[in-house]
Order: structure tokens, then sequence, then C-alpha cells
């Protein structure tokens, strides 16, 4: 990054730009992805042209997934609950990789009454976290034992969370972050 007089950055190559301009446009896809291709085009100082040729090039290459949308679940009648999985040392068979990886389960969680929200293979203390939804602690339960059922040969430990408030999801914060003082 060259600086000039007056403090202004200014990228050294055309790649460099084209990063700031996708970073831009998807900061403001994470703020809300319903927003208008004109209305994010007007916040990042761009034509309505470039922020859809944007969205298009991220949408191709698969930087964007796909867009969704933030719930208070809490108004549905459900909680968010979080499933830590630590994996034994123990081979890992290709029937339950392929499981695992064909997403099988969501559709016996969501015949639960539930539904995963997130799913992450993490390095650290465990090795898969699961995010999901459930109406009460005893289904949650019933989702914890369906993999630990499922999944026993390769699990060493899972252990169960309830949330108690969501401050903030998918870099949204909650419009009722306010209700979080009464934890403190």
């Amino acid at each position: 990054m060259l600086i000039f007089e007056g403090g202004e950055n200014i990228p050294k190559n055309s790649q460099e730009q084209i990063n700031i301009d996708e970073r831009k446009v998807i900061n403001e896809l994470k703020t809300s992805a319903n927003k208008s291709i004109n209305s994010i085009a007007k916040n990042c100082g761009f034509s309505r042209q470039k922020v859809w040729r944007i969205i298009k090039k991220l949408e191709k290459d698969n930087t964007i997934w796909g867009y969704g949308t933030v719930i208070d679940e809490e108004k549905q009648g459900l909680n968010y609950f979080i499933l830590m999985l630590k994996r034994s040392t123990k081979p890992v068979k290709m029937e339950i990789v392929e499981n695992i990886t064909s997403r099988e389960v969501d559709k016996h969680i969501q015949e639960m009454g539930c539904e995963m929200v997130t799913s992450l293979y993490v390095h650290g203390n465990y090795d898969w976290i699961i995010i999901f939804t459930a109406p009460n602690i005893s289904q949650a339960n019933r989702v914890s034992e369906l993999f630990k059922v499922r999944y026993h040969e390769v699990l060493e430990e899972a252990h169960l969370l309830e949330t108690i408030f969501p401050a903030k999801i998918h870099g949204i914060v909650n419009p009722e972050i306010g209700k979080l003082k009464t934890f403190f």
C-alpha cells in the first residue's frame, strides 16, 4: 500500500484493489444480505454494474456460498445448543466418512424437530462443533445421543451446551442486546 500526502492509501496493484473492492461488497452483504444492489453500490461508492459483477464472481468461485436470515429462535420457541465432539484416535471407516459428508445426520436431526445451524470441523480440544436449535434440553439431549450412537466408533467425548443469550450471530448484533445486562 502506498501512502501519499494527506494520508491517502493507494493500492500497489490492480489485484490488491480488486480484493479491497470485494471486501467492501462482502462487508455490506454481511450486515444485511437482502440489501439491494443499488444500496450496496451507494454505500461502497461503486456503480450498480460493478457491484453486480463482484457479487456474481464471488458466487461463482464459492467465496459466497449462500445467503441466510438471522432469526430470533427464542420467539420461535427454540433454543441454541452447542455439541462439542472429540474424535478418538481409532481409524475412521470410509462408511462413516461417507455418512458425515453426505449430511445424512441433518435429516435425522430435522425429524426430531431440531435444526442444524452450523457444523464446524476444528483443531483444538474438540474436533467437531455442531450448533443446532431445539425446542428444549430434552430434544437437544436426543440430538447429542444420536451423534454418540451413530459415531460411537470414532467419538471419545461429547459435551452439550445450551446457549443463554445470542449476543451476535453471523456478525449481526442481537437487536435486544440490552437483555444481556440481566446475565451480569
